[in-house]
C-alpha cells in the first residue's frame, strides 16, 4: 500500500508546517541589508513568549549542541567549579563538553528513566567543598523521555545559594511546555530549531536573564563564534555578528504566527493531551512505559517491547509497511526501548496512525487480537480535549 504522506515521529527533526516551509523559500535578501534587519528584529522578539522571557532571544546559526557548548563558555571561567546533572545521553553530552574545557567538573548521576531527586541533589551540592559557579541540566532528557522538575530544582537551588547560575537545556521541549524563566529561577535557557519549534535543523536559541547578561561580559573563557557578547551587540542593531541562516530566521517568524494563531496555552495543552492519550494506548497494548507519569515528557514517549526481536519488528515494519518513522534507544538503552516523538506540527489524530499500525503489527506478531483496544483508550483521553 502506498502512503503519500510519510509520518515522521522521531524526537527531532520533526515535521515542518507548510507555512514555515513557504516562508523559508521566499527570495533571498542580503544579511547586511535593512530587509534582514526587519526579519531579525522580529525573530529576536516574537520568540520570547515560548521561552518565558522578556529579553530578546539570541539566535545562533548552528545546531542545538552549539547552544549547550556556548551556554557553558559564557557562564563559567576556566577555574570555576561546575555541576552537571546526567540522566541520559544528552546530559552526558553536557558532561563531555564540560570535561573538554574545565578541570573542576562535578557529575550528579541520575538513573536513566528517572527524574532528578531535588533533595538528594541539594545534598550533593552541599558535599562539594568548593564554591560552585553553575549547575547545568536537561529540561527534557530526550534519550529517556524524562521531564525534570525544573521549577522545584530551580527554586531549591536558589534557596540554597542564589549566586549559582542555573542553565537549562530545553532543546527537546521548548515550544511544548510552560516555560517561565523568572518563575523557575532559570538564568540561561537554550533550545534548537528542529524539535517542538518545528523548523528545519540549523538554528539554536539562547534565552537569558539580566543577571546572566552581565555575567557574559565578565567571563574570560576563550570563545569566538560562540561569544554571546558579540550577538548581544549585533542584536541592538537588529543583526547578527556572523552570516545567519536568513531563510530560517524567516521560519522563526512564521512559527511565531502559528503559535499566536493557535494560542500558546493551547499548543502546550495539545502536547500534554497527546502524551496522556498515547501512554494509555501503549498500556492497552501491554507495553511497559519507561517513565512514570509524573515525569513523562509531553514531546516524546518511551516504551519497552517484550523482546529485542519484537522491538526490531515494530520499528522496521512501521517504516517499511506504514511509512512511519520512530526512534530507538540511545546509549545503554539502545535495543531496549522505542521512542515516539509527538511535538510540533502533530495533532491528536496524527498519532492515531501509529496507534492503529501498532495494533495491526502486534496482533500479527503476538498472535493476539489488539484491534480497537489501543484506539479506544487513546480516544477516551482525546475526547475530553476536542
Amino acid at each position: 500500500m502506498n502512503y503519500y504522506h510519510p509520518l515522521l515521529l522521531t524526537p527531532g527533526p520533526t515535521p515542518v508546517p507548510d507555512e514555515i516551509l513557504q516562508a523559508t523559500q521566499l527570495p533571498m535578501v542580503g544579511h547586511r541589508s535593512s530587509d534582514f534587519e526587519q526579519i531579525a528584529e522580529e525573530a529576536f522578539r516574537v520568540i520570547r513568549p515560548v521561552f518565558g522571557t522578556t529579553n530578546d532571544v539570541i539566535i545562533l546559526t548552528s545546531s542545538g549542541t552549539s547552544a549547550l557548548e556556548s551556554s557553558m563558555l559564557n557562564i563559567a571561567n576556566p577555574e570555576d567549579d561546575i555541576v552537571i546533572i546526567v540522566s541520559g545521553a544528552f546530559g552526558n553530552r553536557f558532561k563531555q563538553i564540560a570535561e573538554t574545557y574545565y578541570e573542576n567538573v562535578h557529575i550528579f548521576e541520575v538513573n536513566w528513566g528517572e527524574a532528578v531527586n531535588v533533595p538528594d541533589f541539594i545534598d550533593f551540592l552541599k558535599s562539594i567543598k568548593r564554591p560552585v559557579t553553575a549547575v547545568f541540566t536537561q529540561y527534557c532528557e530526550t534519550s529517556t523521555t524524562v521531564l525534570h522538575p525544573i521549577n522545584e530544582l530551580g527554586n531549591a537551588l536558589k534557596a540554597y545559594n542564589p549566586s549559582i547560575y542555573y542553565v537549562v537545556d530545553g532543546v527537546s521541549c521548548i515550544g511544548a511546555v510552560d516555560a517561565n524563566m523568572e518563575r523557575d529561577q532559570i538564568d540561561v535557557l537554550i533550545s534548537g530549531s528542529q524539535k517542538a519549534i518545528m523548523l528545519p535543523p540549523g538554528l539554536a536559541f539562547v534565552a537569558y536573564n539580566d543577571r546572566a547578561k552581565t555575567r557574559f561580559k565578565e567571563v574570560t573563557t576563550p570563545r569566538f563564534y560562540l561569544d554571546f557578547n558579540k550577538y548581544l551587540t549585533s542584536m541592538a542593531d537588529h543583526s547578527t555578528p556572523f552570516t545567519p541562516n536568513v531563510s530560517l530566521f524567516r521560519g522563526v517568524n512564521a512559527y511565531a504566527q502559528l503559535v499566536k494563531r493557535e494560542g500558546l496555552d493551547q499548543v502546550i495543552q495539545r502536547h500534554y493531551v497527546i502524551r496522556d492519550a498515547l501512554r494509555q494506548a501503549l498500556l492497552a497494548l501491554d507495553f511497559e512505559l519507561l517513565v512514570e507519569s509524573t515525569y513523562a515528557s509531553p514531546t516524546v514517549t518511551a516504551f519497552i517491547p517484550s523482546t529485542k526481536d519484537e522491538l526490531n519488528f515494530i520499528k522496521n515494519e512501521l517504516k517499511q509497511r506504514f511509512a512511519i518513522t520512530i526512534a530507538g534507544g540511545q546509549g545503554h538503552l539502545k535495543g531496549q526501548i522505542l521512542r515516539i516523538g509527538h511535538m510540533g506540527q502533530i495533532s491528536p489524530f496524527d498519532i492515531l496512525q501509529v496507534v492503529s499500525a501498532l495494533e495491526i503489527l502486534l496482533s500479527e506478531y503476538r498472535n493476539q487480537n489488539y484491534i480497537g483496544t489501543a484506539i479506544t483508550k487513546y480516544m477516551e483521553v482525546v475526547k475530553a480535549y476536542v
